[in-house]
């Protein structure tokens, strides 16, 4: 009886699409919060709740939970050097907040470039959507900045039920 050491083409085939599977997985780095970003929900807070005052809204109140989430998502900018809301292979927003223990539901604003947290606010305030955000039916806020290695900065706000 002969044994055949070369593996069949069905296991040749599994274990090629693994290997390719987990080299698309290569942005990995990405998507794990590190350190390096800047709270400034204490600094955004009074501005937005002046905005929020304004329209009859009631204020927002600092979330920790939302501040890890903004945080989080500034670093993933500045690291991958993108204002982007989804980063990498099978990003997902709700999972972020899920896995950042953010009440739903939540909502996320990004900037990119400003030099000051209200310059990021005022940004958001002048976009539609953004301020359709921060005018929202929410409780909770988050503000962080994070800068990339070519020092332009990278910024989120992260909105919670």
């Amino acid at each position: 009886m002969s044994v055949s050491v070369y593996p069949s083409r069905r296991s040749f085939l599994l274990l090629s699409a693994t290997a390719l599977a987990l080299a698309g997985c290569s942005t990995t780095a990405v998507l794990v919060p590190t350190p390096g970003a800047e709270d400034d929900t204490e600094a955004a807070l009074p501005t937005v709740n002046k905005l929020r005052q304004s329209r009859g809204l009631s204020t927002l109140t600092l979330d920790p939970s939302a501040r890890k989430a903004a945080a989080a998502q500034a670093v993933r900018m500045a690291k991958a050097q993108e204002m982007k809301h989804l980063i990498g292979f099978g990003d997902d927003f709700g999972a972020r907040m899920k896995r950042n223990d953010v009440t739903l539901p939540a909502a996320e604003n990004i900037a990119s470039g400003q030099t000051s947290v209200d310059a990021a606010v005022d940004a958001w305030i002048n976009s539609p959507k953004h301020l359709e955000n921060m005018l929202g039916g929410y409780k909770g806020l988050g503000v962080a900045m994070s800068k990339a290695s070519d020092g332009r900065t990278y910024w989120a706000m992260v909105l919670s039920g």
